[in-house]
């Protein structure tokens, strides 16, 4: 399966970044998952949120990329965030674990708002 992977960085703040992510997560696209989320980590952001909303096929080569990237950013005092992952690709980060390792929210609004720290309240 090869759908054209597209990858959009949406935020960059401080040490956080969002990466939105459609198409399908394969054998040939998930090393460019993987450059670029590591990329941005080099950039000074270590705590990433991948918005999954788009994603219409993972395989396990998919799931190496997010493992590869969670351990760099782990190494970058980071983290691995994921958003609006899709039930499908959902159900297989229960089943294999990983969903315990990466936590994942329902849509990147909330993803962010778990990320960022929240504003004051005026005086």
């Amino acid at each position: 399966m090869t759908d054209n992977l597209t990858l959009t960085t949406t935020h960059t703040d401080g040490h956080l970044a969002a990466l939105r992510v459609r198409g399908a997560i394969d054998t040939q696209t998930a090393p460019a998952l993987r450059k670029e989320a590591l990329d941005v980590i080099a950039q000074g952001h270590p705590h990433l949120i991948l918005d999954l909303t788009g994603i219409t096929f993972c395989d396990s080569s998919g799931f190496n990329a997010l493992i590869g990237i969670m351990r760099c950013a782990t190494a970058a005092n980071g983290s691995l965030t994921l958003a609006a992952v899709p039930d499908r690709l959902s159900r297989m980060l229960d089943l294999t674990g990983l969903s315990t390792l990466m936590p994942s929210y329902p849509s990147i609004k909330a993803a962010m708002n778990t990320r960022l720290p929240a504003t004051p309240e005026p005086a």
